[in-house]
């Protein structure tokens, strides 16, 4: 007889393993957690931030997805890195510290009827996630989270803020606190000069109480039912088929990709697409794996006139010694996620909000590190905040080992090609600040030929990246193609919920790690049977020109 427990959580990520945590707060409960990849053991790739390239780059601890072949992108499969790790993609991801504009959540709340999920509503369990310095009303300061707030020592991050006010935008001390748009220096997910993930700072911490069993290395083939109730899984450990079941619920955390994968695999989902793979529906639920959203990522790259930039910590010997310097003292380069300065800023006065953002790096290479500028350098990232082009999550067949098609449909929409256009110019304009002068080089991409709306399309199709944002696959809401209720419960299961990046209803305006694990404390809370916090009503800025 398998043994029971009182949940099963699918995932050890940002959301798995903080329900897990929570959950086993509780003396009642025991809790077993699932996890397809390894424990986050590792010297330095899981713990240095500067390393972040490393898991990015091999398939250790990374699901390494990539795209089908991309129609507005020139039919490229974009690589898509996803954490198959304890602690998910928190233990690979970029650590940027990010909780998006209040006004995502309003639009929840407003546009999607989850009226639980405005900002007022999710403001307390932001604070109640996090340790930080800043203070106030907008933050918290015992939270699992640790967060750093990066000096930005070397001059090209103090060149990137005093540019970016001679370029017009406004300095915002706390961009989590009440102004999120304009120019700030980019708080990161760390501690000591090392990773906060939620395997570090929620996870490990909860086991000691033994009421979670975490096994690694397994894989979750379908959840088990009961008519329309979730009873359990069946997983594969070291080449055995294995069952288990939950006395109380199913928690499925396992990413925008995995989870509605498992839900199709395990019959819920669109019935002729489950029919086409021979699969018998238990549910229709034509919205799952539908809505694919990202940030997409552009690169505006320059030539750096002084050797100030870190690229000197990549050669053989500056790698010795930020290892060292990083192993020994917790500080410099290695203590580093890279982006220590970024903003928040709109293509024109008419947007809401912040529709674009950028990640500003010290050196010139791409966010997974295989292609690098050799010379100092250093570049913009621009990410598009509420990209109109939405895509999906498909089976590739019903074997629960093969990895599902991706489509991302980048750039589909001509107003997200027109947004592009607009933030490079907003670029080059920022980068062609006096604050500049004494580093900037030659322009490097998209170098100084792409000028016309053509060229610029161009070499978005050629060369525009993932920020590794997918979300809203499994979406919060009421209209049909939702796919969970505001508690994320499955429509019409029981004992099911989905609680991870895929039940956005729509992307948020930042990195979604931050908002991913908020999402996991807040409905703990419903999963623990317990009150909510209490809605905190506080004013944050709004444009007043749109």
């Amino acid at each position: 007889m398998a043994k029971g427990y009182s949940h099963i959580v699918i995932g050890s990520g940002s959301a798995g393993g903080v329900i897990a945590a929570r959950l086993s707060e509780d003396s009642a409960n025991h809790v077993l957690v699932l996890e397809a990849g390894p424990m986050d053991r590792s010297l330095y790739e899981l713990r240095m931030p500067a390393a972040l390239a490393i898991p990015l780059e091999s398939e250790r601890f990374n699901w390494a997805y990539h795209s089908e072949p991309e129609p507005h992108l020139d039919g490229r499969q974009v690589y898509y890195p996803r954490g198959r790790v304890v602690g998910g993609s928190s233990s690979i991801n970029g650590m940027v510290h990010l909780r998006g504009n209040p006004l995502d959540y309003e639009g929840w709340a407003t546009r999607e009827g989850l009226e639980e999920w405005s900002y007022a509503h999710c403001l307390p369990y932001f604070r109640k996630l996090e340790s930080s310095a800043h203070g106030g009303e907008f933050r918290g300061d015992d939270g699992p989270i640790k967060v750093t707030i990066p000096e930005c020592s070397n001059p090209l991050f103090e060149a990137f803020l005093e540019a970016g006010q001679q370029a017009g935008h406004t300095y915002t001390a706390d961009v989590n606190g009440y102004r999120q748009e304009g120019v700030f220096r980019m708080e990161r997910s760390t501690h000591n000069g090392r990773r906060s993930s939620v395997a570090h700072c929620y996870l490990h911490p909860a086991r000691k109480s033994g009421r979670i069993d975490l096994k690694v290395k397994v894989r979750v083939t379908r959840i088990l039912f009961d008519g329309l109730r979730a009873i359990g899984v069946e997983y594969i450990e070291q080449g055995n088929v294995k069952q288990a079941f939950a006395e109380v619920e199913v928690v499925l955390s396992a990413g925008a990709i995995n989870s509605p994968q498992l839900l199709k695999l395990s019959g819920i989902g669109p019935r002729d697409e489950l029919a086409g793979h021979g699969i018998d529906t238990i549910q229709h639920l034509p919205g799952v794996g539908e809505n694919l959203q990202d940030h997409l990522d552009y690169l505006v790259q320059y030539h750096c006139l002084k050797p100030v930039s870190f690229y000197s910590a990549t050669t053989p010997l500056g790698k010795l010694r930020t290892g060292a310097e990083w192993l020994f003292l917790r500080r410099g380069v290695g203590a580093s996620n890279i982006w220590e300065t970024g903003s928040f800023f709109r293509t024109h006065d008419g947007v809401d909000f912040p529709n674009m953002q950028h990640h500003f790096a010290p050196i010139a290479v791409s966010y997974d590190g295989l292609e690098k500028i050799e010379g100092h350098g250093f570049q913009f990232h621009i990410s598009q905040m509420r990209p109109r082009s939405t895509g999906w999550v498909r089976l590739a067949s019903n074997d629960p080992m093969a990895a599902p098609k991706l489509r991302f449909n980048h750039l589909s929409n001509a107003d997200d090609r027109q947004e592009i256009r607009d933030a490079v110019a907003m670029t080059r304009e920022f980068a062609a600040q006096q604050a500049f002068d004494e580093f900037r080089g030659a322009e490097i991409a998209p170098g100084l030929d792409a000028v016309s709306d053509a060229a610029l399309d161009a070499f978005g199709r050629a060369k525009g990246e993932t920020s590794h944002h997918p979300s809203c696959t499994c979406a919060m809401g009421q209209g049909d193609m939702s796919v969970v209720d505001g508690q994320g419960r499955v429509h019409g299961m029981e004992g099911l919920r989905v609680v991870d990046a895929s039940i956005m209803p729509t992307i948020v305006s930042a990195n979604i790690n931050i908002p991913t694990i908020m999402m996991a404390e807040k409905i703990a809370d419903h999963l623990r049977g317990r009150k909510a916090l209490t809605p905190q009503h506080t004013e944050f800025y709004r444009n007043k020109m749109a």
